[in-house]
């Protein structure tokens, strides 16, 4: 079976490094990253705090249950593409909302009370900035790639950027949708279904369950998790600024009837402020925009919506692809 490409983080700085990302970007938009890039008492640290959390009662977890008004915190009735997910999960990002001002704050469960999270918030904490390190390092290499300047991009990334960390946890479900199900499948529950990524690149840390399958030559394939490596995506951010060059990777998670899966995902997302058009490198007069500038507040507001209820369509970056006429 094809497994997705690896990638060295160590290596970034070698052209031949670059070119194989590149490929993975075109081909895949997955890929495996080695390298030392997170450190391996951080990431078991985080893994512990995680089991920790979702192993706490219901009750426990709704003291810190995320709302429409307020985005972080538990939450265990997410849809995705109108489809409810058979998961828990726990967000925490920054204060700033889609204004730019100071807004809602992250909710923290309370260690004084819950011993057995003693440390959870230095760790989500401490394992976020290691993220965005990784996650900011693989943007100049993308960035160069896109025949721009490696640091073109830190401007969307400042101190008011968007990026957040997700705890994922998907319990045994008695009636899980099969691995080669369709894309909507006809019974059956998953994890997390048919999606892209909306911010920019997403860094994974999962553990040794298989569960995330990505949408590959019109085939699901399940990517086999590495002890030594992290995933990468990219996101429709990517695939807009590439102007298709690279396109956001269709992916979605496999129900278990039996097993558990745990990931900590770090969605790296611009500021509210940013407005992202295909690149200049990118483009010419043999290649013009795709896309018309998005507002990634107005976009990601509108995406967050759907997250609670069916709103109808979801918001997708093709509603602002260029028409040719």
């Amino acid at each position: 079976m094809q497994d997705i490409p690896i990638i060295n983080f160590a290596e970034l700085d070698r052209a031949t490094t670059r070119r194989a990302l590149d490929r993975a970007c075109r081909e895949w938009g997955f890929f495996h990253l080695t390298g030392a890039t997170i450190d391996r008492e951080l990431t078991t640290g985080m893994q512990a705090a995680m089991h920790n959390f979702f192993a706490l009662s219901s009750a426990q977890k709704l003291t810190v249950e995320r709302r429409a008004d307020n985005p972080w915190g538990f939450y265990d009735r997410e849809l995705t593409r109108n489809v409810r997910d058979w998961k828990e999960i726990f967000d925490v990002g920054p204060d700033i909302t889609a204004d730019g001002l100071q807004g809602t704050q992250a909710q923290w469960p309370d260690e004084a009370v819950l011993p057995q999270l003693l440390g959870f918030r230095s760790t989500l904490l401490a394992f976020s900035v290691a993220c965005e390190a990784v996650a900011l390092r693989l943007l100049q290499a993308i960035s160069e790639n896109l025949s721009m300047p490696a640091q073109y991009l830190n401007s969307c990334f400042d101190t008011a950027h968007t990026s957040f960390l997700r705890l994922n946890y998907y319990p045994p479900c008695a009636d899980p949708a099969p691995a080669d199900a369709p894309n909507i499948p006809a019974h059956g529950h998953l994890g997390i279904n048919r999606h892209t990524d909306s911010g920019a690149l997403t860094v994974l840390l999962q553990d040794m369950q298989p569960g995330l399958q990505v949408l590959h030559d019109n085939r699901w394939h399940l990517i086999q998790p590495r002890v030594d490596a992290l995933v990468i995506n990219i996101g429709d951010i990517v695939q807009v600024w590439s102007n298709d060059r690279y396109c956001a990777p269709l992916h979605r998670v496999l129900a278990n009837v039996s097993a558990s899966r745990y990931s900590v995902p770090y969605f790296c997302n611009p500021s509210y402020t940013t407005v992202y058009a295909p690149l200049a490198g990118v483009c010419d007069a043999a290649n013009p925009p795709l896309y018309r500038p998005i507002s990634w507040g107005a976009f990601r507001a509108a995406r967050s919506a759907g997250d609670y209820a069916d709103q109808g369509e979801e918001v997708q970056i093709s509603h602002y692809r260029i028409i040719a006429t």
